[in-house]
């Protein structure tokens, strides 16, 4: 039976490994372990970086809101021009 980095055992795309399934336990400790072996691999960002990346984020944020509104704004005066305005 061939295992990963964590310990744990590759399973096949159909969900046997060729041999009797592990219990129920066996297999939320292995995924336990799995889970604990990728959150190591989990680089936490520096403030410098983490800085940057929220600066990216809410800039990208504050543009498509300017999309959508710009969109909102043209449609709205697209169907006023169309329709014509209620008195």
């Amino acid at each position: 039976m061939a295992h990963d980095a964590s310990g744990g055992e590759i399973v096949a795309a159909n969900g046997t490994t060729g041999e009797k399934k592990a219990n129920v336990f066996a297999r939320i400790v292995i995924f336990i372990r799995q889970v604990i072996a990728e959150l190591r691999k989990v680089v936490t960002p520096t403030r410098k970086e983490l800085v940057k990346f929220t600066a990216v984020v809410l800039g990208f944020v504050v543009v498509m809101m300017a999309l959508v509104y710009g969109l909102d704004f043209a449609f709205s005066w697209v169907t006023s021009v169309v329709f014509g305005v209620p008195s």
